[in-house]
């Protein structure tokens, strides 16, 4: 994903500040923070996951059978090949998967599983060319959906859930090198792909939710820019879903950064999607210090973080 500056609104609020007294939670939850991990964890464990490496294709196949495992119906795992920006021919899967297919009234979760090919923001030009781990930048968003969908054979859903993990995300144009205005699609490839075909019905969904670097220390989650003037009312329903929750601090409720991430592409296709990313770091004001680093490896992973995103969820979903 990459970030674009708009001015201000980083520090701007949209709402009234959230109370500095955490709440109760108003319920018990079955998401385990330590399960989550090892799912980081384990997509670790297989390497970088560049889209069209062994790594990758291990990858995929073990995040198949993980959902199979937990009883989801349609799985699904879309292969194509793709183009990116400097014609580099890419080998992806996206995978697909729902939980109560018969309900009427469904709601998309989304992350995206590959890694990014360079660490491009490395102050040492030698690791630049290496690929990350991309264990807060891909693996943590998917081992938030797959300790939901792990509860989700017991304990189902009351609305329906569609699951889409999608491959490259995080090819998109260097930052150490020239960048142009349209350089903004160079990112995304495999939700662009998606959306011209999919494999879920989009026509039942209400809306749906990216999760994207929600395992990083410390981190919280404002309101992102575009999730904001898109679909304030979708992301008013995860805010207030997080405050019930007990995780209001973790949720301030103020604007973050623009980012151009996977949810843009289902907002240009008239698919209300928000993001929940950290997109406004006390440290560097945008992302995370380990981002697109080879920093962003376990050692940054935080059960804590991965808990407030997958119980904010989960009290989402329990409506």
């Amino acid at each position: 994903m990459a970030i674009i500056a708009m001015g201000g609104c980083s520090s701007a609020g949209t709402k009234a500040a959230t109370a500095t007294a955490e709440a109760a939670p108003e319920r018990n939850f079955n998401f385990n923070a330590d399960s989550a991990y090892q799912f980081v964890t384990q997509q670790v464990a297989f390497g970088p996951r560049v889209p069209g490496s062994a790594s990758a294709k291990a990858c995929a196949k073990w995040i198949e059978d993980k959902l199979k495992s937990y009883g989801a119906d349609s799985v699904t795992a879309q292969r194509t090949t793709l183009t990116a920006y400097n014609g580099d021919r890419l080998d992806i899967t996206n995978i697909s998967a729902q939980f109560n297919p018969s309900a009427s009234d469904r709601v998309l979760l989304l992350a995206h599983w590959d890694t990014r090919p360079w660490a491009d923001q490395e102050a040492d030009a030698d690791l630049r060319e290496k690929p990350i781990d991309g264990a807060n930048d891909g693996a943590s968003g998917v081992a938030v959906i797959l300790e939901l969908a792990r509860h989700f054979a017991q304990n189902p859903p009351k609305c329906g859930v569609d699951i889409l993990l999608v491959d490259a995300e995080d090819y998109g144009r260097r930052s150490d090198q020239p960048q142009l205005d349209e350089d903004t699609d160079s990112w995304a490839l495999g939700t662009q792909y998606w959306l011209e075909h999919p494999t879920l019905d989009l026509d039942r969904v209400q809306y749906a939710v990216l999760l994207d670097m929600v395992g990083g220390k410390d981190a919280v989650f404002p309101r992102e820019y575009h999730s904001e003037y898109a679909c304030p009312s979708v992301n008013d329903k995860v805010w207030q879903a997080a405050r019930k929750a007990g995780h209001g601090k973790r949720f301030p409720d103020r604007l973050g950064g623009a980012v151009v991430d996977d949810h843009v592409y289902f907002i240009m296709a008239r698919i209300p999607a928000i993001d929940i990313i950290e997109s406004n770091n006390p440290t560097t004001g945008t992302f995370p210090p380990a981002w697109h680093t080879h920093a962003d490896n376990l050692s940054n992973i935080d059960p804590a973080t991965l808990r407030a995103v997958g119980e904010t969820l989960e009290q989402l979903l329990s409506k």
